[in-house]
């Protein structure tokens, strides 16, 4: 599973790259007003930090105002992916934008038929929010297997990127329903290292380390 961090903030970012686990970001328009910085530089400085895909979020809501920003955005880095919403004028868009080579993540995916016209409109990415399901009642991870179930009986290459993903089970639960990515705030990311017997452990096994009077250098 290809593990994303969502967020705008280059410090975030550099550190959770330092990892080497990360293999992408998504961005949104929220995220960039938060950061204080112009689209322009805050995607091509995010680019340059993580080589995987980052999608960039076009705001137009009109389909030619959303090809115009599409491939303005696509021009920015190589590894740019155009994030457009589960629109009728979205899903035209990319239907052109990935005729014309360019990468694009649909997003605001809440249900399995709007993933499926998402795959025919040639997305390399859907996004369903799991979180906002799960507030909303309904069964976030219920939306994965229904949108992988179908993107297999059909051959379809789109990328199930769970998003609005909240706590480190809800990775563990978007990897088991067969989801291929998952975004994750920074903060979400640092608890999938964490478990109290992990910590436990460590610190059993230092104090009968420190006991030997040994040093393994």
């Amino acid at each position: 599973m290809e593990l994303f961090i969502d967020s705008a903030d280059v410090a975030e970012l550099r550190a959770a790259a330092a990892s080497g686990l990360i293999d992408g970001v998504t961005t949104n328009p929220s995220l960039i007003a938060k950061s204080g910085r112009k689209m322009k530089e805050a995607i091509a400085e995010i680019c340059s930090i993580l080589p995987g895909p980052v999608s960039a979020e076009a705001v137009a809501t009109d389909v030619e105002g959303m090809l115009n920003e599409g491939r303005y955005l696509a021009k920015i880095a190589a590894n740019v992916v155009v994030k457009l919403p589960l629109t009728e004028n979205g899903l035209r868009a990319c239907k052109t934008l990935s005729g014309e080579g360019i990468k694009v993540n649909v997003t605001l995916c809440f249900s399995a038929v709007q993933a499926l016209l998402a795959a025919k409109a040639g997305a390399y990415f859907i996004s369903p929010f799991i979180g906002r399901l799960d507030d909303n009642g309904a069964d976030g991870m219920e939306l994965i297997r229904e949108i992988r179930q179908i993107y297999d009986n059909y051959g379809f290459a789109t990328k199930i990127l769970a998003a609005s993903i909240r706590t480190a089970n809800h990775v563990k639960d978007a990897a088991l329903a067969g989801a291929d990515c998952a975004t994750i705030p920074a903060k979400t990311f640092a608890a999938l290292y964490k478990h109290i017997l992990t910590d436990a452990g460590v610190e059993a096994f230092l104090k009968d380390w420190k006991s030997t009077g040994q040093s393994i250098l």
